[in-house]
């Protein structure tokens, strides 16, 4: 770990070296640790420490990014200089208003020691324990036990300097029967607060009732989203239609429905890089402090999330909500700490709510087909019950899905009370959500 000062060293060193009219310097160091287990066995131990610097540079409204994991004096020239000369070769966007001014940034605290020093015999304790309960029901445990800290820094030519550290763990398992594999997960800043123990009962109970499933037609169902689907259904939104640039390239369905009611009534979507029950980060990546925006309120269309280019296209009022990726980005400015708000009920009095429907654990190889609507193809893995007159009765195939996730919401019905953290290593988005009872969900086939 640098720490603020060493980095804001760093920083400068390289705004002093640039000859642009502007520079932005990001600085990202990261120590991951992780424990892989199968065959209930670990079978992989990796840590890796790394750090990297990343320059963008403009010269009036030609843009140039270079990025280097070399953080020596010649390194960072070097990264400077070869931001410039792409900045040079690049043509004029009109779009680009500058780099954005600093602002006071409120600190979160989302860093634990505990996290950060937890080491490879405490994972393997962990990874241990799961194993056993496995095998002593004659399952088998496989997935991935990790821990990380990093810290991120953020520096302009215009005085911006924003520093933050965090943490996180995240441990997932599968546990495998003869005929039915089950799933679990836990994800925090804070390695206590994963439970081990919890996570493996959850994913042997989903095998061990998963054996000898059965067929079942395909159609439309009722169908309970467990809090893993329902983090799918909401990691796409963000990708595809809560961001600003999807609204301007004419990609997402919130665009020409703002203040529209576009989902049921008890759903309300909002991001907030602040809250203490997410991964939180207080900046987006150009130093920018994180606003908290309300998606979805109450079935309404109501924001989007902005980043300083998508503000600037849209002119007038807009400004940056803080959630800038680092340039250069295409996807727009995702929401990277999602929240779906709880209902009332507990999970048993969905399923007891439910005549004849399905139990979904998890999404898998989801894949999009159409982004305005959000319309995805996959299928459900690792635990697909059928339910009856408010029972789960019997472990069913895994099923084929083509549907709108748009729809997945409009037919919402009923919303669970209690939340589950879910981390997407992808780009870094978190979604707290919990279950979700759904209607008219289209299976299209069922898995061999």
């Amino acid at each position: 770990m640098l720490g603020p000062d060493k980095a804001k060293e760093l920083a400068q060193s390289a705004l002093t070296s640039s000859k642009a009219d502007q520079t932005e310097i990001i600085l990202r160091s990261v120590d991951s640790s992780l424990t892989r287990f199968a065959n209930n066995a670990i079978h992989q131990n990796v840590a890796e420490s790394d750090s990297t610097v990343r320059v963008r540079v403009a010269l009036g409204k030609r843009v140039g990014v270079a990025e280097l994991n070399d953080l020596s004096a010649d390194g960072i020239r070097r990264a400077v200089e070869t931001a410039r000369a792409i900045a040079q070769l690049q043509p004029v966007n009109p779009d680009f208003k500058g780099l954005p001014p600093p602002q006071p940034i409120q600190p979160v605290e989302s860093f634990v020691a505990r996290t950060a020093d937890f080491s490879p015999e405490a994972r393997a304790k962990v990874v241990a324990a799961i194993c056993r309960q496995a095998a002593s029901n004659r399952l088998s445990a496989a997935g991935a036990f990790k821990t990380e800290s990093y810290e991120l820094a953020v520096a302009n030519s215009l005085g911006t300097f924003a520093y933050h550290p965090g943490t996180l763990a995240d441990l997932h398992a599968v546990m495998s029967a003869d005929s039915g594999t089950g799933f679990a997960s836990a994800a925090s800043p804070d390695v206590r607060d994963l439970n081990g123990d919890a996570v493996g009962g959850e994913a042997m109970d989903k095998a061990l009732r998963a054996r000898n499933p059965l067929a079942l037609q395909p159609g439309e169902y009722a169908v309970l989203l467990e809090p893993a689907a329902v983090a799918d259904v909401l990691r796409f939104l963000g990708f595809y239609s809560f961001n600003a640039l999807a609204v301007q390239e004419d990609r997402s369905f919130m665009k020409d429905h703002f203040g529209e009611k576009v989902m049921h009534e008890s759903v309300s979507i909002t991001d907030d890089g602040h809250s203490a029950e997410t991964f939180s980060v207080p900046f987006d990546y150009e130093g920018v402090p994180k606003q908290r925006v309300t998606l979805i309120e109450n079935g309404i269309a109501r924001g989007v999330t902005f980043d300083s280019y998508t503000a600037g296209k849209a002119g007038g009022d807009a400004q940056s909500t803080g959630h800038s990726l680092p340039a250069p980005n295409t996807r727009g400015p995702i929401p990277m700490h999602l929240f779906l708000s709880p209902g009332s009920s507990s999970r048993d009095e969905i399923i007891r709510s439910i005549t004849l429907g399905v139990l979904v654990t998890r999404f898998w190889y989801t894949r999009v087909v159409h982004p305005r609507q959000v319309m995805m193809t996959g299928m459900t893995r690792d635990g697909t019950f059928l339910i009856e007159q408010g029972e789960i009765t019997q472990p069913i195939k895994s099923m084929r899905f083509t549907t709108s996730y748009l729809e997945v919401l409009k037919n919402a019905v009923q919303i669970g009370r209690e939340t589950k953290l879910f981390h997407e290593e992808w780009v870094g988005q978190s979604q707290r959500v919990p279950a979700l009872l759904t209607e008219d969900f289209n299976f299209t086939g069922v898995t061999q």
